[in-house]
């Protein structure tokens, strides 16, 4: 059936600011979609309050609606579409690529009868669907119904109901709540002492005051297919992934690998059948669904766990897995299409109506923040906890679990093998016993101390074939130091890198040798990577999307053009301070560098982004943002420089080695972006341009800055150099509590200098953002912070322009910024942060890269900073080429989202480490607005130290 030609005007219905549980991938999928639609002519608008992301950028949607996320905000965009001349009456609603929230929205909108008062259809999904996916007793009704295993469990909406289940189901159980996200307010109960306290939290957690209460099947395999179906009732399996960790510990949490690994023949296909039998027992409607099994690892028994009516988090990582784009064909599918009449995405010659082929393995590992919730329960279950995570290409398992640990940037080099792991054997078995971030290494630690793989099986429950290929890399190990560097054979010296060993992992194992001398040798051998494409179909058909991954082969399929071209470095995973902002520049350096007909080239490894998308570059590697990746790729590509200022502190940090290898960095130089990051040179440019900055000093030990804060004066603010998002700032008020605060950093981040500044008690706090050529400077925005100085900027509310700061107090901050631009000979973006006391400006921290603030200024204004500042960068414009006119009427707040219900034994406090995970915009027509007064009045109730 070909497309519904009654639909002209869709709005998509967003997932709001970044929670944990709710992250990026429902952007990634939005934007998609709604490029997918119009595609097809339809004209998209699109609500969500999330300014960081490239989903509510004019470049996605026709019309974007910055507004909160409620019933009320879409029945006003509804009306207005009725009432304008300009903007077309919106046939049809999308809800599914927002996820629970845009779900829990469309539920409330068809109970309140909206959609049909304004004549509206959902598409994608039946509202009779999501009813009998998320209420748990008619989905656990429907799979008895219609012959699908389940757990044994009860419906509770009362402690009574809940206990009397309890009796009869027998410890340990399990509690899931209906209508939640991220496995909020679930958990698992082992004993009965645990029960009433797990009970209440659920009860309170689903907005319907509903739980599931089931029995536990821990230590069975967890498994999620993606289906996508359309309305001739065709249904293709797009994925099937397998949790590396068994259940009980939530999905979104779990290390996982596609395809499916350990899974037999037979059970896949009754697996298959179970899930299309699934989705066709919830509803008619044509789109994308995900299915949650468990396996008995004893007999193959299988269950269901849940159904999604919706793109999953799983879907962006699916998507990314297998080139198949799942969001963009589901938003087709929705519109009436069926699968045999779209083309399919990567071969541009066959249709979407088959299932992809992998010939390659996938790996994710999330990545947490537990360093941001002092005193969090650290232990991994039922309730999701990471905020970011990393995907890995590899041709074995291995390599890419090799690779996906060299993307998440906690400073390893890959699986061990860096000087890095834990010898205490009480410690590693504890942390095999109760899994937390780093149980993976732990296996690896407890393998190289001779732990026997049956153990470990026990305690973990993960399966015998992923420890058996981790116990692998310990005995090649053991192999490798037999040799030396130069008599390493040739053959040997391959399988090494064909399991995923990075240089420095090889150089850590020889002892006495560099990355670059390993590097040099395994040249010398003629080792090389080469570089794969991602082609869905395992190379049946040729595929037509430059989207790669390298590996150690004889075939390079990746052939470098001799085009102008540009590398842009993307974000890495996200994590509190580095978040989807970053990827929205990123975006749109790709977008700017291909609008100036420069080859745009991304290397990025998070699977949840829109930089990841194969659409959006000239060329994607999807591979870790780590040196020797990176450098192989330059080599490959000799672009004419690399963009490292949009990809945040990720592509920063690699700025002065590429600067060291002689490769260009487009933009302000690493020399400049140093004296910057350098607190001492910093100061010391300041001082000789006359401006005002906070006294400081630095300490390399406790006595020294015991010495130091008593010479800057008591409130101190201390923080290591070289970070960001504040980690490990802290506000200290006398020797004592200084001392125990620098041992701590010194211990978290050896070698290490520590920063003592005066801290400016009840100072206020500002920032401004600009964008130099050289020559000009233009001042994208000043921004007031509504909290005082001492909460971290990210954590702050902040109002755009300022609100009550004399004319004085910003003349001196627009000077200050175009002074410090043109010391530093900044070529593209710069954030400053000042602190006002007495109305006298103090110059903080400036940052000579995309900021945090900048996505948001750009929505506020309605201005393309980011592209502008590219193009600036690649030095194809100059600021006089450009026509900057603000639109924003009244004022803009950023209002900082946070996850804190993912921590409940944590104290909601701000400091000047930041912990929010994600922001909103609000639009205020002046001051007088109750929701900024309220603001106003609690503005320092959360600071602390």
């Amino acid at each position: 059936m070909p497309k519904d030609t009654s639909i002209r005007s869709v709005l998509i219905i967003g997932s709001g600011p970044i929670i944990i549980g709710q992250a990026c991938e429902f952007d990634y999928a939005g934007s998609q979609a709604a490029l997918s639609l119009k595609d097809e002519g339809i004209t998209v608008s699109i609500i969500n309050s999330n300014p960081a992301t490239i989903m509510t950028d004019k470049v996605i949607g026709d019309h974007v609606y910055l507004r909160p996320l409620t019933v009320d905000s879409i029945e006003a965009i509804l009306q207005e579409h009725i009432d304008s001349t300009d903007l077309p009456r919106i046939d049809a609603v999308l809800p599914t690529m927002g996820g629970q929230t845009a779900l829990n929205l469309c539920v409330e909108a068809s109970e309140r009868g909206v959609w049909e008062k304004y004549g509206v259809k959902v598409i994608g999904v039946d509202v009779a669907a999501i009813e009998k996916t998320e209420n748990r007793e008619s989905f656990r009704q429907l799979m008895v119904d219609i012959g699908v295993g389940v757990a044994p469990s009860k419906i509770a909406n009362s402690f009574l109901e809940g206990k009397e289940a309890a009796q009869e189901i027998g410890f340990p159980l399990v509690i899931r709540p209906s209508y939640t996200l991220g496995g909020s307010g679930g958990g698992f109960v082992h004993k009965k002492e645990e029960f009433d306290a797990a009970l209440k939290r659920g009860l309170e957690a689903s907005p319907t005051h509903e739980v599931l209460v089931e029995q536990a099947v821990l230590g069975w395999k967890e498994y999620e297919l993606e289906l996508l179906r359309d309305s001739n009732d065709n249904v293709i399996i797009i994925c099937s992934i397998e949790n590396f960790d068994p259940m009980g510990i939530h999905t979104g949490d779990s290390i996982t690998v596609a395809p499916a690994m350990t899974l037999s023949d037979r059970c896949y296909q009754e697996m298959r059948n179970q899930a299309i039998k699934m989705m066709r027992a919830i509803g008619t409607f044509a789109g994308g669904c995900n299915v949650q099994f468990s396996v008995n690892p004893a007999n193959d028994d299988i269950i269901a766990i849940e159904i999604n009516p919706r793109v999953s988090r799983s879907s962006a990582l699916a998507s990314k897995a297998t080139g198949y784009p799942i969001a963009k064909i589901a938003a087709k599918l929705a519109i009436g299409y069926n699968l045999d009449e779209i083309e399919n995405q990567i071969t541009k010659t066959t249709s979407a109506y088959f299932e992809p082929t992998l010939d390659y393995v996938i790996v994710k590992i999330p990545r947490w923040n537990f360093d941001k919730f002092k005193g969090a329960n650290k232990e991994l279950g039922l309730q999701m906890k990471s905020v970011g995570e990393v995907m890995a290409i590899g041709r074995t398992f291995i390599e890419a679990l090799q690779k996906a640990c060299q993307s998440l940037e906690i400073s390893r080099a890959g699986l061990g093998a860096d000087g890095r792991q834990v010898r205490n054997i009480e410690e590693i078995m504890d942390g095999l016993e109760h899994p937390s971030w780093n149980r993976l290494f732990l296996i690896k630690d407890a393998m190289t101390m001779g732990v026997p793989l049956e153990s470990i099986r026990k305690v973990t429950k993960i399966d015998k074939w992923f420890l058996n290929q981790i116990q692998d890399l310990v005995l090649l190990e053991t192999e490798l130091k037999r040799y030396s560097l130069n008599n390493i054979p040739q053959d040997f010296f391959m399988t090494l890198k064909q399991k995923g060993f990075s240089d420095i992992q090889i150089a850590w194992l020889l002892g006495n040798v560099t990355e670059d001398e390993v590097y040099d040798r395994r040249k010398a051998l003629g080792i090389n990577r080469v570089y794969k494409m991602v082609d869905t179909c395992a190379a049946e058909f040729p595929a037509q999307t430059p989207y790669y991954y390298s590996s150690f082969d004889q075939e390079n399929e990746s052939i470098s053009s001799d085009k102008k071209k540009v590398i842009v470095l993307g974000s890495g995973p996200n994590r509190i301070g580095q978040g989807i902002e970053f990827d929205y520049s990123c975006v749109h350096g790709l977008l700017a560098a291909k609008e100036s007909g420069i080859e745009a080239i991304m290397i990025n490894c998070n699977p949840e982004t829109v930089s990841t998308d194969f659409n959006m570059a000239d060329k994607l590697y999807f591979e870790p943002v780590f040196w020797e990746h990176v450098r192989e790729i330059i080599e490959l590509e000799k672009p004419m420089g690399v963009i490292v200022q949009l990809g945040g502190q990720t592509a920063l940090k690699m700025a002065e080695k590429l600067t060291e290898h002689g490769i260009k960095i487009i933009g302000t130089s690493f020399e400049n972006m140093d004296i910057a990051e350098d607190r001492g040179r910093f100061s010391d440019l300041l001082k000789e341009l006359d401006i005002p900055y906070p006294r400081y000093g630095v300490a390399e030990n406790a006595e020294e800055a015991i010495v130091v804060a008593n010479e800057v004066g008591y409130p101190v603010l201390v923080r290591p150099s070289y970070v960001l998002g504040g980690q490990g700032m802290s506000i200290v008020i006398n020797d004592e509590d200084l001392e125990k605060a620098v041992v701590k950093l010194l211990g978290d981040l050896p070698g290490n200098r520590v920063l003592i500044d005066h801290f400016l008690d009840r100072a206020e706090e500002a920032e401004s953002d600009s964008i130099s050529d050289g020559d000009d400077v233009h001042i994208v925005g000043m921004m007031e912070h509504i909290e005082p100085a001492g909460i971290h900027s990210g954590d702050s509310f902040a109002v755009l322009p300022t609100f009550s700061l004399p004319e004085k107090v910003t003349k001196s901050m627009e000077e200050y910024s175009i002074k410090i631009a043109k010391a530093l000979n900044v070529i593209g973006l710069l954030n400053i942060q000042f602190a006002i006391k007495d109305e006298k400006v103090y110059v903080i921290e400036a940052n000579p890269r995309a900021s945090r603030t900048v996505p948001f200024i750009a929505k506020a204004y309605d201005v393309p900073y980011i592209n502008i500042a590219a193009k600036i960068m690649l030095g194809v414009a100059k600021l006089k080429d450009f026509t900057i006119e603000r639109k924003l009427k009244g004022y803009a707040i950023k209002e900082p989202v946070f996850s804190y219900e993912k921590f409940p034994e944590v104290a909601k406090e701000l400091g000047p480490e930041m912990k929010s995970t994600g922001e909103a915009i609000r639009f205020i027509k002046d001051l007088e607005d109750p929701y900024f007064r309220k603001l106003y009045k609690d503005k320092s109730m959360y600071l602390s130290k």
